[in-house]
């Protein structure tokens, strides 16, 4: 297989969940600032479909690919695609997920394998897939994407908040074991951002949760993209490990 594109690569940006949300807005960030970007996702194929044509009619060069993250071989075929379609991997931000809400008494064992698995597994086996690409490059960076729940927990999320705070762990013990091979790996709290996740909550719901936010809005997308950019910059060369809250004040 080819790029789209006929240019030389020299950078990939590998973003799972990479279709909708903040996703896209790392997608079209990145895309912008010159990477090549794999779209990746599970469900939302027209979505990440439409993305890829969108990234790539304003110049870009990007794909969308499926992945199916909930096992080592699904990872481990998405690693395989994206070597054949670029030859290398430079950023792998893994933003897939989703939300379980609900009192822990009423989720089924299915709903706790699917809340853990799509949160915290994914995260996991898509970087285990790349690891010695990042390894044996000696370079480049890993970003997750964990929640403020992960750093203090929610009530009705607690397996959520478990899985994301699972993310803070895995991104910590992670740094320490690539730092040698000069490869870097941090993590993002997004706060309460504007996006499909929030779709459950009616506006007078939505408008509590304002009035708990100091910065007095609910976030963008955008918010989470810019933080995601900085750390795989050269100005954040020197931060890993680290878990970066982006709440305007909601969470401490």
């Amino acid at each position: 297989m080819k790029t789209i594109c006929p240019t030389i690569i020299d950078k990939v940006a590998v973003i799972t969940g990479g279709a909708k949300g903040i996703g896209a807005e790392i997608s079209r960030l990145f895309s912008r600032k010159g990477y090549a970007v794999a779209i990746c996702y599970k469900k939302s194929k027209t979505q990440a479909d439409e993305l890829a044509a969108e990234l790539n009619e304003a110049g870009g060069n990007a794909v969308a690919l499926y992945a199916d993250l909930l096992s080592v071989n699904g990872a481990e075929s998405l690693r395989n695609e994206v070597m054949n379609l670029f030859g290398k991997i430079s950023v792998l931000i893994n933003n897939a997920g989703s939300c379980e809400y609900g009192l822990l008494a009423q989720f089924s064992e299915a709903d706790i394998m699917r809340s853990v698995s799509d949160n915290l597994l994914s995260a996991i086996f898509a970087s285990k897939a790349f690891y010695d690409d990042f390894a044996f490059g000696k370079n480049g960076c890993i970003i997750n994407i964990s929640s403020v729940w992960g750093i203090s927990g929610a009530s009705m999320e607690s397996v959520y908040s478990a899985a994301k705070a699972g993310v803070i762990g895995f991104t910590r013990a992670l740094a320490k074991e690539l730092a040698p091979c000069g490869v870097r790996v941090n993590a993002v709290a997004p706060g309460a951002i504007d996006t499909d996740m929030l779709a459950r909550f009616s506006n007078e719901e939505k408008s509590e949760i304002v009035s708990e936010i100091p910065a007095g809005r609910l976030g963008k997308p955008v918010d989470i993209a810019q933080t995601v950019w900085f750390l795989a910059s050269d100005r954040a060369s020197y931060i890993t490990g680290q878990t970066i809250n982006v709440s305007g004040g909601y969470v401490f």
